[in-house]
């Protein structure tokens, strides 16, 4: 192989700037040269890209989002749509992709590689639910980002005697919420693959204030409900002056933590290596950290990760 391309595709996150330069420096120690298609799928469409060479990805590693941008493209869902992105491929010469995003990106990974393409992807997905990897890029660094501000709002929280939920990233996945939860302290974390009981929550929070505690922490995955019908709930129920607090995209940003850099770093190289080995229709992936590789059709069929219960537990036990 003489030239490759790599794209990011989805929600951004940090760490992802790390995979591509990596990436880049890998080919180019290999006398490859390698291309980044802009906005993900959408550029592979348009053919809009730069020549990733070592000047291009200098200074990128401590930049959070992605620096060749990121989008989504409803036209490579179709069929003719990917023709169109294979033949934009085969009209620059490129000869292996790697995609780096979530389940949707790795979908099209799949579908590229279904075509005969060589394609290898790389899971980024800040709420750590893409299966066969303990670690998806940008989960470390959204954490770090989840428990400043919660540390922040406890102050206030225990200053005037309230409680304050803290609604997270997650519409189908509790990790970010119930990690958090443990790291930062809370009592309790709510969660879409669990149903919130109310009333025993606030049960919960009544038994805590008669005990002497005045305030409390709830961290709410997004995908978990209501988070003001949750607030109401409680301050009917225990009088607690309840306030809501949505982090949003804040949790994205941010220079990428130690962790995603050197993740980065490791995805992007193992990627163009196994191109150039030969190997293809793969993702690479994380575990007891170490690299692996799992064929991309049982990453998508696999379906969404399952949360580990062993997380919801200590979060309860720790929450008392």
């Amino acid at each position: 192989m003489k030239r490759l391309a790599i794209l990011t595709s989805g929600g951004d996150c940090s760490g992802m700037n790390a995979t591509i330069r990596a990436a880049a420096r890998t080919a180019i120690a290999n006398d490859v040269e390698m291309i980044g298609y802009r906005k993900g799928y959408a550029g592979l469409l348009k053919n809009e890209f730069i020549v990733l060479d070592s000047l291009a990805v200098s200074g990128t590693l401590q930049r959070g989002g992605t620096f060749l941008q990121s989008a989504r493209s409803a036209e490579f869902r179709t069929e003719e749509g990917r023709k169109k992105a294979l033949d934009n491929l085969m009209k620059e010469r490129v000869e292996g992709l790697i995609v780096v995003g979530g389940d949707g990106s790795l979908s099209g990974a799949l579908a590229l590689d279904k075509m005969g393409f060589p394609v290898i992807g790389i899971p980024a997905s800040i709420d750590n639910d893409i299966a066969y990897t303990d670690m998806a890029l940008g989960v470390d660094t959204a954490l770090n980002n989840i428990i400043y501000a919660v540390d922040c709002i406890k102050d206030t929280a225990s200053s005037h005697d309230r409680a304050f939920i803290v609604e997270v990233m997650g519409r189908n996945s509790g990790y970010l919420a119930s990690t958090a939860a443990i790291a930062t302290g809370a009592e309790f974390a709510i969660v879409p693959e669990v149903e919130l009981d109310l009333t025993e929550m606030c049960h919960q929070l009544r038994r805590r204030y008669e005990e002497g505690r005045t305030n409390a922490l709830i961290i709410m995955a997004e995908g978990a409900g209501h988070a003001q019908s949750i607030a109401d709930g409680i301050k009917d129920a225990v009088g607690f002056e309840t306030r809501v607090t949505v982090l949003g995209h804040y949790q994205r940003g941010g220079a990428p933590s130690v962790f995603d850099r050197l993740l980065g770093s490791r995805f992007g190289r193992k990627s163009v290596e196994l191109l150039l080995s030969g190997t293809k229709g793969v993702m690479v992936g994380l575990s007891a950290n170490s690299l692996t590789t799992t064929l991309l059709e049982m990453v998508v069929k696999g379906g969404q990760k399952k949360l580990n219960e062993d997380l919801l537990r200590m979060a309860d036990i720790l929450g008392i």
